[in-house]
This record gives structure tokens, C-alpha cells and sequence, in this order.
């Protein structure tokens, strides 16, 4: 959900005229803005110089995993750059099938009347998908064990872009869209052979009388009700240019940070294994995430749409469920959390719910006012004033990574003593 108006029929339809001679070369809609390549340089070093250090210093990692991680991110980097070539070609394509909308946070200014191309996460999950079906070449043999659920992980992520461009066309209801992520999830759900335990946490042990607990059919349902928490939360926090795509990046980071952590720390070949392969589900998702936040940040040349919203939360949702750290997934979900928290009245219908819970414009001064919509945008305009879209933006996700980094700083504190 962006912050956008979609045209209506009315818009994209004409009265019949009368034929009249093809003109030599049709009309052609102007070329969207260049990437913003100095903002994902910056994001790129600011992820990059820790990830390395961990990987390549800090961590003992073995030869061989280490290998299949940097051609993981190899292969990964090719398709940010596909993905940055793909992305004004598919542009071109969804303005001539009238897949476009305005910019609601514009509204009053030049910018507020141009087309802007919808539903653009088709591009970036199809390549995501190349980038990680390739790379089952490099590193998983016909016989591996993870093999199957790897594809299945992929499947499920594709039937998740499939319904989501589905719902960028048809535009379908609230409670249609809680039902997409459940269908989507069923390959996972149905290929899954992990383990179906938890761990009691120690204090209490006491209390339960065991320490490990096996839910069976209970840790399906937990997984997935994990996948449609994840979509839809990435769907409802959103509204202005470059937060659903930064907010997927942030998480992205800290999973990466965190596997590879996990994966120094741990002696255990099938541990470290499923936390590589969440590096390999991610790893692609940050690269062609990276390729589109260069067109969807402020000012945003395209729209994301429910595709890619629905694509990043469910990728998230299968690495943490296939990585085992689903707990520590919901801690960097914190402010999707709190978002839906905020968000429950209105979605359940206690509280009318407007088509676009937004902020509101001021065209003279450019900047965003809060309203009583429950939403996180809202609340932090309502806190800490009016600013322009830009800058919340920038808010917001500081405050993405300041979760993340306070799961870190909390999972550091409880080592020992919680698990």
C-alpha cells in the first residue's frame, strides 16, 4: 500500500473517436528519473563494512560455507544490476496496460500530476527468483538434504509474487489479503521435514517440566500464521516513498548480521547449514531490494505495489522459519508489530477506516501533518511535528534499525540465562 491514488477507469478510458491515420512512431510517456545511486552507496557501506568484517575476521566460518556464501553474494550482485537495467523497461510496459497512479503526498505540485508506474516488485521478484534458482547450481547436489525445502521456499515466494500482482490488478479486499500469504505458504507448510520443538526457556523449566516441548501440527499453524503476519505487515506499514522497500532492506541487514553471527558462534554442522540457508534466500532479496529502492526513493520514479510487499514478507517469513530464529524475526519486526497494533481498530472495523490512512499535504510548505489514523506514520508525525516525507522516512527507518540493533543487545543479554 503507497502512497498513491490508482486511475480510474474513467482516467484510462475514452469516448470511441473516429479512426484517424497511425501517426509513424506512437506517442511515448517520459522517461522515469535515474537511479539514485549515492543513496544505496550509503546504505551499501553502512551494512557492508560489518557484514565483512564478520565474515571474512571476526567469525570462524568454515572454508567451504564461506565459499558459497560470496558466490552467493556474487550472483546476488548480478542481479541488482539486472534489476536496475529491468526496472525503466518494465516501467514502459505497465504505463501502456494503465498500471499507474499519483502520488497522494505530491498532491498540489508538478510532481503530483505525473503517472507514476505501478506495481514495479514484479520485476524484482522475478529476478530474485533467477538469482536463487541459478544458484542452486553452485551449491546443492541433486541428493542434499535441504534441497527440497529450498524449492519449496521458492515456490512458496513465487506463488506469493503471483498473488500479489493479482491483488495490484484486481485490487482486492482486506480480508481477501489476509487469506493470499496462507494460500502462498502451503508448499513450505507441505515440504517442511525441521524439527516441530521449542525450547523452554530456563526460568520456566520449573513450572512446564520440560525442557525441549514438540508442538507437531501446532508449529505449522505457528508458521504459518508467521508467513501472513510478515506480508501484511510490510503491506500496512507504509504510505511514503521509500518505506516499504527501506523497511524490507533494515530487516534484511540484521538478518544477514544475525545468521552470520550465529553461524561463527555455533559448532553445529545442521545449525550453521539452516542458518546458510537463509543467507541465500537473503542475500538476493537485498540485492534486487537495493535496485529498487534507487527508483522508489524520494522522490519515487515507481511504485512497489502489493507485489513486492507481499514478495519481501514472505521471503523474511521463509528465512526465519527455515533459519530457525522466528522469535528473533519478530523482534526485528517490532515496529511492523507496533504498526499493527496501532492499526487493529481501524482493520477490524471498530473505527472507520479510510481507502488511504495517509498524512496530510501542505503543497505551500511541503511537509506532512499527522492525522488520527492509526498508523506508525501518523503517530510519529503527531509526536515530533510536521516534517516533509523525506525526513520521515529517514525517522523511520533509523528507528527500524534501532530495533534491530536493541534485538541484538537483547539476545546478547538473555544468552545463557533465557535459552
Amino acid at each position: 500500500m503507497a502512497a498513491r491514488k490508482r486511475a480510474s477507469a474513467t482516467d484510462a478510458t475514452q469516448k470511441p473517436e473516429p479512426e484517424k491515420p497511425k501517426p509513424e512512431s506512437p506517442p511515448s510517456d517520459p522517461p522515469i528519473r535515474p537511479p539514485k545511486f549515492p543513496t544505496i552507496l550509503k546504505f551499501l557501506l553502512v551494512f557492508l563494512i560489518p557484514y565483512s568484517y564478520l565474515i571474512f575476521y571476526h567469525c570462524k566460518i568454515d572454508y567451504e560455507l564461506k565459499k558459497s556464501i560470496s558466490i552467493s553474494a556474487f550472483v546476488s550482485m548480478m542481479g541488482f544490476f539486472v534489476t536496475v537495467k529491468m526496472i525503466p523497461v518494465a516501467s514502459k510496459y505497465v504505463l501502456r496496460r494503465n498500471l499507474f497512479g499519483y502520488d497522494i503526498n505530491k498532491k498540489g505540485t508538478p510532481d503530483g500530476s505525473i503517472k507514476v508506474p505501478e506495481s514495479l516488485g514484479i520485476v524484482v521478484g522475478i529476478v530474485f527468483l533467477v538469482v536463487a534458482i541459478l544458484f542452486q547450481y553452485f551449491n546443492f547436489t541433486a541428493d542434499s538434504n535441504w534441497l527440497v525445502e529450498y524449492n519449496a521456499a521458492l515456490a512458496s515466494i513465487c506463488f506469493m509474487i503471483l498473488l500479489g500482482f493479482v491483488d495490484d490488478v484486481l485490487d482486492v479486499p482486506w480480508r481477501v489479503k489476509l487469506v493470499l500469504p496462507s494460500i502462498a505458504a502451503l508448499p513450505l507448510l507441505m515440504a517442511y521435514a525441521g524439527h516441530t520443538t521449542i525450547i523452554i526457556p530456563k526460568p520456566l523449566v520449573p513450572y512446564v517440566g520440560l525442557e525441549i516441548l514438540d508442538l507437531g501440527w501446532i508449529y505449522k499453524l505457528y508458521m504459518g500464521l508467521l508467513a501472513v503476519f510478515c506480508t501484511n505487515s510490510i503491506n500496512i506499514h507504509a504510505g511514503i516513498n521509500g518505506l516499504e522497500v527501506g523497511q524490507t532492506v533494515v530487516i534484511s541487514c540484521a538478518i544477514l548480521i544475525h545468521n552470520i553471527v550465529q553461524i561463527g558462534a555455533s559448532t553445529d554442522p545442521e545449525y550453521k547449514q539452516a542458518h546458510a540457508f537463509s543467507i541465500y534466500l537473503v542475500q538476493p532479496l537485498l540485492a534486487t531490494s537495493l535496485a529498487l529502492l534507487s527508483y522508489n526513493w524520494y522522490p519515487s520514479s515507481v511504485f512497489v505495489g502489493d507485489t513486492y510487499t507481499y514478495f519481501a514478507g514472505m521471503a523474511m517469513a521463509v528465512a526465519g522459519i527455515l533459519g530457525h530464529f522466528s522469535e528473533t524475526l519478530l523482534i526485528f519486526f517490532a515496529p511492523q508489530v507496533l504498526n499493527f497494533l496501532l492499526s487493529l481498530p481501524q482493520l477490524a472495523g471498530i473505527i472507520p477506516c479510510p481507502r488511504h490512512r495517509l498524512p496530510k499535504f501542505d503543497p505551500k510548505s511541503g511537509l506532512l501533518t499527522g492525522t488520527n489514523d492509526g498508523t506508525l506514520v501518523n503517530l510519529f508525525l503527531r509526536q515530533f511535528g510536521r516534517m516533509s516525507e523525506k525526513t520521515l522516512c529517514i525517522q523511520l527507518l533509523v528507528f527500524q534499525g534501532a530495533c534491530c540493533g536493541f534485538c541484538f543487545l537483547l539476545r546478547w543479554f538473555l544468552t545463557g540465562w533465557y535459552k
